[in-house]
């Protein structure tokens, strides 16, 4: 596990830190072991590392993060800095239903497979590791939000897919930042067509009314700074849907934080 780099972008929570100390203390030989059978890797080539929920040099320095200067609505990075709270041309001409979005990494290879190990290899003891460069990413967004909740899945894919990737996300950013976690609140009551080939205005379509807020949970929406979580962001579609039922229920701010942005250029 990387814990902390000169950069900062995998800086290990607290907690996390305490809990691997007392794993080695209770469970040093059995852990010695485990090693031995399952040597630490790197979480996307597979490659031997000194620690788990690592990654290796290589795919590290294959890892294109998002940072400023980035338009303050949509995240998009501008190649030159323009100055303080500059929004592109995309944000005014389509102002979208939430505040902000802010995302950890371009979609490119090492993060893609980051995302495809945790959503169809059952990977879920990346989340942890994906959830801090997530955090990062949402600064404070995070530290002022009253609540983090996750784009949920409908109940028939819950079933065959047995997990949440965004809820996974979600739930790990929500320990690691010490912000409540409302993973009911928000629900999806259509099942929708996998969005992954669809164009803009065929993803628009296929989520349009397929979320809906838990009957006697609007406290946990008005008024509330939130933060919606999802895996990925490529035409923003399926967030944008969901963060139109939050607004209409009064939600006072609406950050949506993925780990991924498909964005390949700059502005």
């Amino acid at each position: 596990m990387f814990v902390e780099r000169e950069s900062g972008y995998c800086r290990a929570d607290a907690a996390e830190g305490g809990f691997v100390r007392l794993r080695q203390i209770l469970l040093g030989p059995l852990a010695f072991v485990a090693d031995l059978v399952y040597p630490p890797s790197c979480a996307v080539c597979g490659v031997e590392t000194g620690g788990h929920r690592g990654v290796c040099p290589k795919c590290w320095s294959a890892i294109r993060f998002i940072e400023r200067p980035y338009c303050e609505i949509l995240g998009i990075p501008f190649s030159h800095d323009l100055g303080p709270g500059i929004v592109s041309a995309a944000a005014i001409a389509n102002p979208p239903p939430f505040d902000r979005l802010r995302s950890a990494a371009f979609h490119d290879d090492a993060v893609r497979r980051l995302v495809h190990a945790l959503k169809y290899r059952d990977r879920t003891d990346l989340a942890p590791m994906m959830a801090g460069w997530m955090r990062r990413a949402g600064g404070e967004a995070i530290a002022e939000c009253d609540a983090i909740l996750p784009v949920p899945l409908h109940r028939t894919r819950m079933l065959s897919r047995k997990f949440n990737q965004a809820a996974e996300l979600a739930r790990h950013l929500s320990a690691q930042s010490d912000r409540p976690l409302l993973p009911g609140t928000l629900l999806r009551t259509r099942r929708t067509r996998q969005q992954v080939g669809l164009g803009a205005k065929a993803r628009e379509d296929n989520v349009r009314g397929a979320f809906a807020l838990m009957r006697g949970h609007e406290g946990d929406v008005y008024g509330k700074r939130l933060i919606l979580v999802d895996d990925v962001y490529t035409t923003g579609a399926t967030v944008a849907a969901a963060a139109k039922v939050l607004r209409k229920e009064g939600a006072a701010d609406i950050t949506v934080l993925t780990f991924a942005r498909a964005l390949s250029e700059t502005i």
